[in-house]
């Protein structure tokens, strides 16, 4: 069957079998970022964004993108970039396997929630694992992120 859909702003148009996974398609669409992990939708590592939604893409089907918008972390460099440091500088990026499906999630709680407190940070991350972290690094580089963020809006006027 085909679908169209948007992949990190750009139109696609492609052929695909009627029980394609999300996943495999934008790993066949070069997005490297979005990891196979757990293949149970449990470990957060295949997030991707849906029309800004967090969606595990290990569960999702292709099909279900048919003109819709998907953004993989390619699709936010700078963004990811920016993020990155704060994580590095807390000393939570550990080996970075998950860091593309974590990150996906914080761009999309950045979105949805204005000034979330830590447990509203924890809350939304829940299905993010980490095996190399006790998550305290990641929690503190998110405040401070978050923080920073904050006040570049604030610097902007909005």
């Amino acid at each position: 069957m085909e679908i169209k859909f948007w992949l990190n702003g750009r139109k696609v148009q492609t052929e695909i079998q009627a029980d394609t996974l999300l996943l495999d398609l934008l790993r066949e669409k070069e997005c490297y970022s979005v990891k196979r992990g757990c293949e149970t939708a449990n470990c957060g590592l295949c997030t991707v964004l849906v029309e800004d939604k967090p969606v595990l893409s290990c569960s999702t089907l292709a099909a279900r993108v048919e003109e819709k918008h998907v953004v993989t972390l390619e699709g936010l460099q700078e963004k990811a970039e920016e993020l990155g440091g704060f994580l590095a500088r807390e000393g939570a990026e550990q080996c970075g396997f998950c860091n593309p499906g974590f990150m996906m999630n914080i761009f999309a709680m950045e979105k949805e929630l204005h000034d979330p407190t830590e447990e509203e940070i924890n809350e939304y991350l829940a299905g993010n694992l980490c095996r190399c972290s006790g998550f305290m690094g990641q929690t503190r580089s998110i405040l401070k992120y978050l923080e920073y963020k904050k006040k570049q809006r604030e610097g902007e006027g909005q």
